[in-house]
């Protein structure tokens, strides 16, 4: 551990306090972390945690002395057995581009904008639209109340993302469950059975995956890997493991982040109900609280990077080899950037600067769908069911994890 953060008289309390994989508010934690300690180290997680917003910038913007090579690494170790399996598998250093550098990443990257570009995004807008219109009159046809993240957030962003890479309707519901294997048998705490069983949905994942781009080949469809199988086929440089990996990726990080986004964000409009007030009479505020729920309410609290050169951040050198895990929920409410940053504002005017898609080279490609996704829904939702509100007296839960951070259910009524 680093000299001077053992120095900071408050370094030992707040490694005492930090609860990682409870992310039911750790908004007050985060304050105090900024106060008093900005980075500290993280025994639990052998982490170095930072927790200011110029801090974490600084971090995602030097990629040669910050590797994202660890973003996707399980925070504990995979059980010997449950290892074995994924290795066999052809599951070992297997990322689409958050966990790769250059020059590969700028490689991949570049042929990727090149298909999931502004243009193939806007198409989506009629689909987008159309799912959201039917998904909202099916939850409110003859009753006045629901569940939003079962009935609405949950199967919207993987029914677009899916049409965006061709993956069926039918098999929505399977895709999505290998994605909540991803998700905690990286970011989670399991046992060695529960990294079992999730090792083996894993791997079916990543078999679907590879089985995508093959079907391509034999039949072309005008979706993502298609347009990426042409590009190959044209002499742009990437293999068809490559292309596999960037579904892999994208059928996990375009729906799971996405319904995390719509679930957040309809829970703070309602708790803070004259925000929901101010988008049903004026529509053009809708981009801005979008803008405001990633800043205020991020899908993803937190993001990972491996020091490669001893570098100095926020005062603090951070030394060869340390792992560090950047706070974006925390530098997106730090006072020093954001004027009241704890208060929930939709007319903030530099809401947008939020880190929560990333920033540098590894900025979320799928940033602009994501939002135009959550746009649609506030519109519809905002016209149909104008007068929606929370159920009161309901507990949020929240998965345990370090990094994604979403209530599971969300009751509301009209």
């Amino acid at each position: 551990m680093n000299a001077g953060i053992e120095q900071c008289p408050y370094h030992k309390e707040l490694n005492a306090a930090y609860k990682p994989f409870d992310l039911t508010n750790p908004f007050p934690f985060y304050k105090e972390v900024r106060e008093k300690c900005p980075i500290f180290f993280s025994e639990e997680l052998g982490y170095y945690v930072v927790s200011k917003y110029e801090d974490v910038k600084a971090i995602f913007g030097n990629w040669q002395a910050f590797s994202s090579e660890n973003a996707q690494s399980p925070f504990k170790p995979i059980a010997p057995k449950a290892k074995a399996l994924m290795d066999s598998a052809g599951l070992v250093g297997l990322s689409g581009l958050s966990g790769r550098i250059p020059p590969d990443h700028t490689r991949i990257r570049r042929i990727v904008s090149m298909a999931f570009n502004l243009a193939r995004i806007k198409k989506l807008e009629p689909e987008i639209r159309n799912i959201a219109i039917r998904m909202i009159e099916e939850l409110r046809a003859g009753k006045n109340q629901a569940e939003m993240i079962s009935e609405l957030a949950y199967d919207l962003p993987a029914l677009v993302i899916f049409k965006l890479l061709g993956v069926p309707d039918s098999d929505v519901a399977q895709v999505k469950s290998w994605a909540e294997s991803r998700l905690l048998l990286t970011w989670g705490d399991l046992d060695e059975d529960a990294q079992m069983m999730h090792a083996e949905n894993m791997i079916r994942y990543w078999n679907y995956c590879q089985k995508l781009v093959s079907d391509r080949k034999e039949k072309m469809q005008d979706d993502l890997p298609g347009d990426l199988v042409v590009l190959q086929a044209e002499g742009h440089e990437i293999t068809d493991r490559e292309i596999a990996a960037i579904c892999y990726s994208q059928l996990f990080a375009g729906h799971e982040t996405t319904t995390s986004l719509i679930g957040n964000g309809i829970r703070e409009l309602l708790v803070h109900p004259e925000s929901w007030e101010a988008i049903k009479q004026d529509k053009a505020l809708i981009p801005k609280a979008v803008d405001e729920v990633l800043r205020y309410s991020p899908s993803i609290l937190s993001w990972r990077r491996k020091c490669k050169i001893a570098t100095e951040v926020g005062g603090v050198m951070i030394p060869e080899g340390a792992n560090i895990l950047m706070v974006m929920g925390s530098g997106n409410r730090d006072e020093d950037m954001y004027e009241n940053g704890e208060s929930f504002d939709i007319t903030r005017g530099n809401a947008g600067t939020h880190l929560s898609f990333g920033s540098g080279i590894h900025f979320c490609l799928g940033s602009p769908l994501a939002k135009l996704e959550f746009k649609v829904v506030l519109e519809e939702l905002t016209d149909r069911i104008p007068n929606l509100h929370l159920t009161p007296n309901q507990t949020f839960t929240f998965a345990p994890n370090t990094s994604f951070r979403a209530p599971q259910a969300l009751q509301v009524q009209w």
